[in-house]
């Protein structure tokens, strides 16, 4: 899970001060001294952490308190603001040239992930952006990579262009003519890597960015390497010179020494990060949002973002007045679990919720997680669906439906009781107007309603 090793270390070291009333510099430089053994423990650059744990102390020193926040939780905001610093302050977008087609090239070490991004980037770039797309088989040497970028091109239905093993520089040459000739918008280049950076590696990216001229390049990055990851990306963009980043693997990433280090080390933004093995798992790297993430915080915007990009308006509407008027029954469960599984691992989903990120790390909860609810659903009659009062009320029903699930009537129970909470929450929040709504928004924000925390103690009468 993405930075779930750096996120339990840095809540720790902020979680004895956060409730603090009064922090002196003996209490912040303990704290600082914490988050700095987090951040090397993440294998983040030592020059990255050094300055980083100077300026969070310089303007925790200095920080005037806001309205609303104690010192402890002042201090956090500062560390939130300089972790967002240090990935890159803001989102950085692709640019396009005003004469098609544009180029872009991606480059990389061999393993890095190249020929899948370039699928998955092409995919992005059609559905966002609706620009007709073309891939170049550029990489000649590694065996199999051209079959492999066409494979890729034809699970997001782009067009692949490839002349087998000749001169990578000449395919290009073809293949921005051909760019030209049929009107296509954009034109792909994937490049061939090594184990290592050589001497050839770096003149055949020079020979193809002169031909090509491209608007970006775009370096992969396997954030797995940690700290190494920005010291490739300061190579590649000394040697070539890289308008970007994508750090892949990123959804396997514990640490984060990899995204802490490249922004700071080589001043090239990260653009893009990947975060599984489907073409959809591509996703525009937002410093403030990652810095939510890394810190507990969650992340509600990817999270409506992904929801937005799984379900239709009309579905939405549909099952939430469903929801809100106590008629929401197995069928609906059933879509609610779809949708989600269209959004994304639920694992990976839990960390973007403010308070559930514990949770994700449960080792029960995984992406299989829900499909014993799928397969319960469906062993149920049409009836049984519509009308859940049918099972609440017959034991026979419920061992003819645990028996032809595969699962055990415990299950079963188990089902039933999540409906009935659900809709139990559902009729609450209808009954509200929006003054209480707010009233609970601020009870979660200041912590007296959380999310569901194995590790949290209460603190205090009446939590």
């Amino acid at each position: 899970m993405a930075f779930e090793n750096l996120t339990s270390r840095l809540n720790m070291a902020l979680r004895r001060f956060v409730h603090k009333d009064y922090l002196n510099e003996k209490d912040i430089d303990e704290m600082m001294k914490e988050v700095r053994l987090s951040l090397l423990e993440a294998d983040v650059n030592i020059k990255v952490v050094n300055s980083f744990i100077n300026d969070v102390k310089q303007k925790a020193l200095g920080e005037k308190i806001m309205k609303g926040l104690n010192p402890g939780q002042q201090v956090v905001k500062v560390v939130s603001d300089e972790l967002t610093k240090v990935l890159g302050s803001e989102e950085v977008t692709l640019k396009f040239s005003e004469k098609a087609p544009t180029v872009y090239m991606l480059i990389g070490l061999q393993g890095a992930g190249k020929t899948t991004h370039a699928g998955k980037l092409a995919k992005y770039i059609e559905k966002n952006y609706s620009k007709k797309v073309m891939l170049v088989a550029g990489d000649v040497y590694r065996p199999a990579a051209i079959d492999q970028l066409k494979t890729v091109g034809a699970s997001v239905n782009v067009t692949v262009f490839e002349e087998g093993n000749i001169s990578p520089v000449k395919i290009a040459e073809d293949a921005l003519k051909k760019a030209k000739a049929e009107e296509y918008d954009l034109v792909i280049i994937d490049t061939a890597g090594r184990l290592e950076i050589d001497s050839q590696l770096i003149d055949e990216l020079k020979q193809i960015k002169k031909l090509a001229d491209p608007t970006e390049i775009l370096l992969t990055v396997d954030s797995m390497m940690g700290q190494a990851a920005a010291q490739v990306a300061d190579t590649f963009n000394k040697e070539v010179g890289i308008t970007g980043v994508i750090l892949t693997k990123l959804d396997g990433d514990q640490r984060g020494g990899a995204a802490l280090s490249v922004k700071s080390i080589t001043g090239v933004p990260i653009k893009f990060s990947g975060t599984g093995e489907k073409m959809d798992d591509i996703e525009v790297f937002y410093p403030e949002r990652v810095a939510g993430r890394i810190l507990g915080m969650g992340d509600v915007l990817t999270l409506i973002e992904k929801a937005e990009d799984a379900l239709s308006e009309e579905d939405s509407q549909k099952l939430m007045e469903k929801m809100m008027n106590g008629t929401f029954d197995y069928n609906d469960l059933l879509k609610q679990i779809k949708m989600i599984n269209r959004m994304g691992r639920l694992s990976g989903l839990l960390k973007l919720i403010p308070g559930m990120g514990q949770l994700s790390q449960l080792q029960n909860i995984d992406d299989d997680s829900l499909d014993f609810v799928k397969v319960i659903i469906n062993s149920m009659t049409k009836e049984e669906r519509r009308n859940p009062e049918l099972i609440e009320y017959s034991s026979s029903r419920k061992r003819r439906i645990a028996q032809g699930s595969g699962r055990s009537v415990s299950d079963v129970n188990k089902l039933e009781q999540m409906l009935e909470k659900q809709k139990k929450a559902f009729k609450m929040m209808a009954g509200m107007d929006e003054s209480k709504l707010e009233e609970q928004a601020k009870r979660f924000e200041n912590g007296e309603i959380r999310g569901f925390d194995p590790n949290y103690k209460s603190r205090g009468k009446g939590r």
